[in-house]
């Protein structure tokens, strides 16, 4: 809410023609030429009122409507700051049902669902240097690792109440800062109901969840975040919105907001309704909600959830209705990303756009002239199932099964991918990551440090749940902080240090990042099912920047293994999983590896490390000799 002049016409023509993206600059609540006027979208409703604190909440504010917009408008003196509103409104059954207001910017603590009449002043950022930075910075050659956060179950005060924006801005971003993380995201901070739903069922989309602060805070929150060189990615849910009656489900007594095909608007798999995606208003309110976030709170990117089931009519359970071809491809769904990518990377071309997404069906990054939908990464949800599932097997039966390992390595580059080790992975009986880990508690955190070290080698960005770090065992609870008394065992203790110590490592080695979009970054080495054993190159952009990346999937140790190398000369281990600083038991690690000619997997030369049980080793050139008669061994991807 901001006094200002605008061309109602003209911005509600906008709005009916999908091209409006500042939507809320018109309807919602505003203050002009010194009177409250609202206005409230509900063409289909016989009547609307006004109501309030300021009216004793009865009909008393009658609504005009302009037919051509379906816009109903009332100027008023009578709110103050402070006061709470909603809209009751007459459908066209006749019967009346108060309404919140879609585009409030600020509501009352749940469980109440009232906006707040709330001015917001001009905020005078200080993160200038930050956001040049960005623009001038290509993120595919930048190294991206994500630390993911519930606001309000990452640490909470001893009445069990959260931390607002405010309090997380002396504890969150100064953890976030010493454990090396690049970014930190959010899941969903808009204004939401119901805790259980993580803030994936959303009520206001131009609101920040009260209990979380003011807007102000946030404001400053993201602010500290830039000037500590940490950027801020937060979860948007344009597909669905919370079933509550009282909130948008047919607002004005038809399909306003949602399908008219009851097929679509319900979706039965999470008991929300589903955006009619391909409705213009429908489009211009999501695409203003998703520019409100990154204009207002200088946002460095969006996590747009569950892209799927905007993309295919049969991704809910129960009946669907096909398309006019007859298949399963939600056209709306389609469309409305492309164009939601193209408006905001034309608005913001720095913007950092993640889809979650788990079918291989439709491509999700790379531009929209091609097909895909515009996107920037794709979270890899089939690395993570393969892999998590791999962790927790038997190492015995591990050879019988170590495409599940090498399996992504054969499509890395079809998109541009997330590897997100994500809350959805230690809730619902899932199993925390440590607890999902094979054998005894030693072996468990040692199978932790290993799964990272290769995660981290892996090509693709990186995320990271909260409680990850140091291997909570619990799972994850939405109403509870997270268990912060594990670090007075060692075990956490020191698996939160080796966390650190490789965040810090993968920002420091170009190898690991610099060529990810190209799969000339990967060179294999060795893939040994049957002792279990992964050995490949990750390759910077200059010949000698690379790395040497070895996994050993079983607790056997393999003294003096033979590896092959491409050059001649002397390697040292820089990351070693079982040093006993991170829980492990090596005092030591091995010592410089010196080369043999030795022919092995088309490469000329060998070293002869020694492998920790279940441990990963990084190694690097120290002095090579690179000359061009090389034998170019090992297989590109």
């Amino acid at each position: 809410m901001g006094k200002q002049k605008i061309d109602e016409q003209q911005e509600l023509h906008g709005f009916l023609t999908g091209e409006n993206f500042y939507v809320q600059q018109i309807l919602g609540l505003h203050e002009e030429d010194g009177k409250y006027v609202f206005r409230v979208w509900a063409p289909n409703a016989q009547k609307v009122w006004l109501v309030g604190d300021f009216n004793d909440w009865e009909n008393t504010l009658l609504m005009e409507q302009d037919r051509d917009s379906g816009v109903w408008l009332i100027e008023t003196t009578l709110p103050k700051q402070g006061d709470l509103y909603k809209f009751n409104v007459q459908r066209t059954d006749g019967t009346q049902i108060m309404k919140l207001d879609p585009f409030a910017t600020r509501f009352e603590t749940r469980p109440g669902t009232a906006a707040v009449i709330q001015s917001m002043g001009d905020k005078k950022w200080r993160d200038g240097l930050w956001r040049g930075r960005q623009k001038r910075s290509n993120h595919l050659k930048r190294p991206i690792n994500i630390y993911e956060v519930h606001a309000s179950s990452w640490r909470q005060k001893e009445t069990g109440e959260p931390y607002t924006f405010h309090e997380l801005k002396d504890h969150l971003i100064p953890y976030v800062k010493k454990m090396q993380y690049t970014h930190v995201e959010f899941m969903p901070l808009m204004e939401h109901p119901l805790g259980a739903s993580w803030g994936y069922q959303l009520t206001g989309f131009f609101a920040l969840a009260s209990y979380y602060g003011t807007p102000e805070d946030f404001q400053e929150f993201v602010e500290a975040c830039h000037l500590a060189n940490i950027g801020v990615i937060v979860d948007w849910v344009p597909g669905h919105f919370c079933a509550n009656e009282d909130t948008l489900p047919y607002y004005d007594g038809t399909p306003t907001f949602e399908y008219a095909d009851s097929n679509r608007a319900k979706n039965r798999r999470w008991g929300v309704h589903n955006f009619d995606l391909g409705k213009p208003q429908v489009q211009s309110f999501l695409i203003s909600s998703a520019l409100y976030w990154i204009d207002t709170f200088h946002l460095d990117g969006i996590r747009v959830d569950a892209v799927s089931n905007m993309l295919y009519l049969d991704y809910d359970e129960g009946p669907w209705t096909p398309n006019h071809e007859g298949g399963n491809r939600n056209f709306e769904g389609y469309y409305f990303l492309q164009k939601l990518s193209s408006v905001l990377k034309q608005k913001h071309p720095n913007i950092l756009l993640i889809a979650e997404e788990s079918t291989s069906q439709t491509q999700i990054t790379g531009p929209i002239t091609t097909g895909a939908l515009g996107f920037d990464y794709k979270w890899n949800m089939g690395w993570m199932n393969d892999i998590l599932r791999f962790y927790q097997m038997d190492p015995i039966e591990r050879k019988h099964h170590f495409h599940l390992v090498t399996f992504s390595f054969m499509y890395a580059f079809n998109e541009n991918y997330l590897l997100a080790l994500s809350h959805d992975e230690v809730v619902h009986g899932k199993k925390s990551l440590m607890h999902k880990m094979w054998g005894d508690r030693y072996k468990q955190f040692s199978q932790l440090r290993n799964l990272y070290a290769f995660m981290y080698a892996h090509p693709g960005k990186k995320l990271l749940f909260m409680g990850g770090e140091w291997g909570q065992f619990l799972e994850w609870k939405h109403d509870q902080g997270l268990e912060w008394v594990d670090l007075q065992d060692s075990f956490n203790y020191q698996m939160q240090i080796y966390t650190k110590h490789l965040n810090h490592l993968y920002k420091e080695q170009r190898a690991l990042w610099e060529m990810e979009d190209s799969s000339t970054t990967i060179r294999w080495i060795d893939d040994s099912p049957e002792d279990s054993i992964l050995a490949f190159i990750r390759q910077g952009h200059r010949k000698k920047d690379f790395l040497i990346i070895i996994v050993n999937l079983v607790p056997v140790e393999r003294v003096n293994y033979p590896i092959a190398v491409p050059y001649e000369g002397e390697y040292e281990e820089i990351l070693n999983t079982e040093r006993a600083t991170f829980g492990g038991t090596w005092e030591e690690g091995n010592p410089v590896c010196e080369t043999t000619e030795q022919t092995m997997n088309a490469f000329s030369y060998q070293i002869t490390p020694t492998i920790p049980a279940l441990g990963v080793l990084y190694l690097r050139p120290k002095k090579i000799q690179i000359r061009k008669t090389e034998v170019k061994g090992g297989k590109e991807l």
